[in-house]
């Protein structure tokens, strides 16, 4: 049945493919969007369910230290997907901000959970990382 339909419409998986959903009709305010909460990340897909790697990446990493976020999936929203990266100059998703600062993408949240900086950044807007906890209770 499937290879009728796509005979009979060769071009609906296509434009399937190609739709974009625009949800909001004026530009969102990125300086209230990136303050809501201590840890804000914009990524591709929702934390129950990632939508490319790198997203799903940042989510493991603020998993395994126990961090609560807010989050906005840039795939719903062509405006906010464009917007945040002239927002923080950015080109790519997943971006991090925490207390309102844009702190970079996957690889640069990678670089600071091995170097243990992301520890100290989470301490400086007041979350005590669970890995530290664990690490203190081994102690």
């Amino acid at each position: 049945m499937n290879a009728l339909l796509r005979n009979a419409f060769p071009s609906a998986g296509m434009m399937a493919r190609q739709a974009v959903r625009f949800l909001s009709t004026e530009a969102p305010d990125f300086s209230k969007l990136v303050s809501k909460n201590k840890v804000v990340v914009f990524m591709k897909g929702v934390p129950e369910a990632p939508k490319c790697g790198f997203s799903n990446a940042v989510v493991q990493i603020f998993n395994m230290h126990g961090v609560k976020f807010d989050s906005y999936n840039v795939l719903e929203d062509e405006q906010i997907r464009q917007g945040i990266k002239e927002f923080s100059n950015w080109p790519t998703i997943p971006q991090v901000f925490i207390n309102g600062e844009f702190v970079g993408g996957c690889d640069i949240l990678l670089q600071m959970h091995k170097s243990g900086d992301l520890i100290e950044e989470l301490k400086k807007v007041g979350i005590e990382s669970e890995l530290l906890k664990a690490e203190k209770e081994k102690s």
